[in-house]
């Protein structure tokens, strides 16, 4: 059975989905977060086997998840984060934090402003139509 593409999907996170959606490919996001960029760390790190890693990496450059560049010298290939990629950090973040069993992570949002983030400041939201601005913090 083949899967329902998601790329035209209202809701945003169905769209990231259909991106980034095989456990690969956020592991492979996870591990070009941590500095990797060359397909033999990937590998390594991952254990994946080389048709699946290839396939996976060129998806996420098709995507617009990863950039494929240059290595210094030229005769090798880099895939480095684009801003899409690095935006991903967040929901990494949060799955990580989600099964950290026990362990300390610290994370504070903070607004333009420099207010914190609480969390009841956070919601999802079916469609933004327009900005909304945090409250002042001046009393």
């Amino acid at each position: 059975m083949r899967r329902k593409s998601l790329a035209h999907a209202p809701c945003p996170v169905a769209r990231s989905l259909d991106s980034i959606g095989e456990w690969w490919s956020l592991l492979i996001v996870r591990d070009a977060l941590m500095g990797k960029r060359r397909f033999g760390e990937f590998q390594q790190s991952l254990g994946a086997a080389r048709n699946i890693l290839a396939a996976r990496l060129k998806k996420l450059v098709a995507r617009g998840i990863l950039e494929r560049t240059a290595a210094a010298g030229g005769a090798r290939h880099e895939y480095v984060l684009t801003d899409q990629g690095r935006e991903l950090g967040m929901v990494l973040l949060a799955l990580r934090v989600d099964r950290a069993s026990g362990e300390a992570i610290g994370l504070e949002l903070r607004t333009q402003a420099g207010r914190r983030v609480r969390p009841a400041d956070l919601a999802l939201l079916p469609k933004i139509s327009h900005r909304v601005k945090a409250p002042s913090t001046k009393a």
